[in-house]
């Protein structure tokens, strides 16, 4: 019987013996395992020039969809597409029936309005009596002076007329006929300054501020970099995409930009320290915008580590990520044949 037990106890610490055998060796490469030679280089900080860019098209400083506040029919349209304005050009004159009856109306209550203001201070009538009189005149002039302003349409801003939707003697409907889907007898936008609207990155919401500059490149003017400043910051993140909105304005005096036109937008945020590796280090997942790097652990297994993207100069660029750290040894030749936990054989 104690043979029996001893037995037992002399299998029972073979086989397990055997089992750490087998964990230990778990990443020693068998005889099947590819080994791939890789070149690493040691992950460091860097002190870098912050300079993010991103992608705008051009917008109106302001745009205004012109109409008259009540339907009616319009006498005279002044403008073409195309013209330019001032503050206080007048675009277009509606009927003026509605405004001269009003008129004679405002008239006709303010000589009661007299009359009444008279016979009150001799207390020859109610106060209630003077008071109806009063408001009768005060809602006539309000009356006119609401139509006076929609019957002459002056323009509130200086800037070019870029669509008209009547011409004289036709009537205005008020129903929706611009591609704001608002109504409008003409269309005017304000070119100079014009706009910018960049979505950036939350992480560089601390450093982004009013007054910052900007450089604006166009593709149709290659060789010439425009200024804008950020006149707008918005209060809030979004929680889709992680970015928040800036408005730029770029002083546009000659005209050459057009709202439309597709911009780049460079703002510099001076220097930082930030981790840094060669572009060729990187490896971009295909259909996606998913970049990886592959870092080599001491096991002398590759790991796959998703990265996203800072700033580019010349040709390296720096990686952000939680996972990776100063210190660690970054794949930077022969990770394109690479998975995650391939084995490998870091040569110099």
């Amino acid at each position: 019987m104690k043979r029996y037990f001893s037995l037992l106890i002399l299998l029972s610490v073979f086989f397990a013996s055997c089992t750490n055998e087998k964990k230990n060796d778990a990443n020693v490469p068998t005889a099947d395992t590819t080994v791939y030679r890789v070149k690493t280089m040691v992950l460091e900080k860097q002190n870098i020039a912050q300079k993010i860019e991103y992608t705008a098209s051009l917008l109106a400083y302001e745009e205004i969809n012109y109409a008259p506040a009540a339907p009616g029919r319009i006498d005279q349209v002044n403008v073409e597409v195309g013209s330019r304005v001032s503050k206080g050009t007048v675009i277009a004159r509606m009927d003026r029936t509605n405004y001269n009856n009003a008129n004679e109306q405002l008239q006709s209550a303010r000589s009661n309005y007299l009359r009444m203001d008279t016979l009150y201070k001799l207390n020859s009538i109610s106060e209630a009596q003077w008071e109806a009189a009063k408001t009768q005149y005060e809602v006539a002039k309000t009356n006119v002076d609401f139509l006076g302003k929609n019957t002459t349409l002056v323009s509130p801003i200086n800037g070019i007329v870029t669509g008209k939707y009547f011409q004289s003697g036709e009537l205005y409907s008020g129903a929706p006929n611009t591609a704001a889907g608002k109504a409008a007898i003409v269309t005017l936008m304000q070119i100079n300054p014009l706009k910018a609207k960049v979505n950036i990155s939350e992480r560089y919401y601390p450093l982004i501020k009013l007054g910052m500059k900007a450089a604006v490149g166009v593709d149709i003017f290659k060789d010439k970099s425009f200024q804008g400043v950020v006149f707008r910051i918005y209060p809030t993140i979004s929680s889709d995409t992680r970015t928040f909105p800036v408005e730029l304005t770029i002083p546009n005096s000659d005209e050459k930009l057009r709202p439309g036109m597709f911009a780049r937008v460079s703002l510099d945020l001076g220097e930082a320290s930030a981790l840094v590796v060669p572009a060729t280090a990187l490896i971009k997942q295909e259909g996606t915008n998913n970049h990886f790097v592959f870092v080599a652990g001491a096991d002398n297994v590759a790991r796959k580590i998703e990265v996203e993207i800072g700033t580019r100069f010349d040709d390296k660029i720096e990686i952000i990520s939680e996972k990776v750290k100063e210190g660690d040894q970054i794949i930077i030749a022969g990770q394109n044949k690479l998975m995650d936990g391939s084995h490998i054989s870091v040569v110099k």
